[in-house]
């Protein structure tokens, strides 16, 4: 058994949301300096070039690479032989939430009632995922989703006899129907089987994997290529003023699902894709 001050959860999550909200991933860098390279509309790639500028900036004075610092997602994966000391961890989780865009000067964008609608000041709640893994490691993923392209995001109740062009179909329609709102070119992240609520799940978690890593599934690795192959044939570009880099990656999670059901959500995620990994 490993024990764990939750004090320590507090520090960490504090500077991963400051970290998240600076400096883009190493895998979203390399994405879209590459993307420079391979745009092949002239104003697409003076977007790109503008947004690596705004990433140049942002990075050196110290002022978040977009306005809209947005929610704080955490994905919590924690191994069954760590014990936490010193207070709950939820409460851990949104102090470290709470630190992170109080002290880091970010964007408060939670209201604490969704009618009511009064912010909270602090930007908590966070919305938490915990999963249990074999081990005595605590691996938290913080990804600050903003509501512009999180409002593009969709979720489909397919039959099952839709199949897999059915699941392609969802994708490509939540994406055309997305276009510039959702502040391309954008990370698709498809989630699919389970249930109405697990597919919404294994779409956001998607969303965190590498640019640059498939799904270890043939044909979903397939899928994903064929997709974002057919995305960046859109025409939506950057910005969505036209080009050939409308998504950077599509990366599909799939899980069992009911005999009666084929469910599959899309969440998009705009250009930055902001998440900060840290294993303790």
């Amino acid at each position: 058994m490993r024990t764990i001050q939750v004090e320590e959860i507090t520090k960490n999550i504090k500077e991963m949301c400051i970290e998240a909200n600076h400096f883009l991933a190493p895998d979203m860098d390399t994405a879209l300096k590459k993307a420079v390279q391979e745009e092949k509309a002239p104003l697409g790639r003076q977007i790109l070039s503008q947004l690596q500028d705004n990433l140049k900036i942002a990075g050196e004075d110290m002022i978040p690479i977009c306005q809209d610092t947005g929610m704080a997602v955490i994905f919590m994966e924690i191994g069954q032989e760590v014990h936490f000391e010193g207070g709950t961890l939820e409460d851990a989780i949104n102090e470290g939430v709470r630190q992170g865009y109080v002290e880091g000067y970010l964007r408060k964008s939670v209201v604490g009632d969704p009618l009511i609608r009064e912010n909270t000041k602090d930007n908590t709640p966070a919305v938490i995922h915990y999963e249990i893994k074999p081990g005595d490691q605590v691996k938290i993923t913080v990804a600050p989703k903003g509501f512009g392209s999180e409002n593009m995001s969709r979720v489909f109740m397919l039959k099952p006899a839709d199949g897999m062009e059915g699941v392609k179909n969802a994708v490509l329609t939540a994406v055309k129907d997305a276009g510039p709102n959702a502040c391309p070119p954008m990370v698709v992240g498809v989630g699919i089987g389970g249930t109405f609520e697990k597919c919404a799940v294994m779409a956001k978690k998607a969303l965190t994997r590498s640019v640059d890593e498939h799904s270890e599934i043939p044909y979903v690795r397939e899928m994903e290529e064929e997709l974002l192959q057919k995305i960046n044939q859109s025409g939506i570009g950057p910005g969505g003023l036209g080009g050939s880099t409308t998504a950077l990656a599509v990366n599909i999670n799939t899980y069992p699902t009911h005999i009666a059901g084929l469910p599959v959500a899309i969440n998009i995620c705009c250009h930055v894709n902001r998440h900060a990994v840290r294993v303790l």
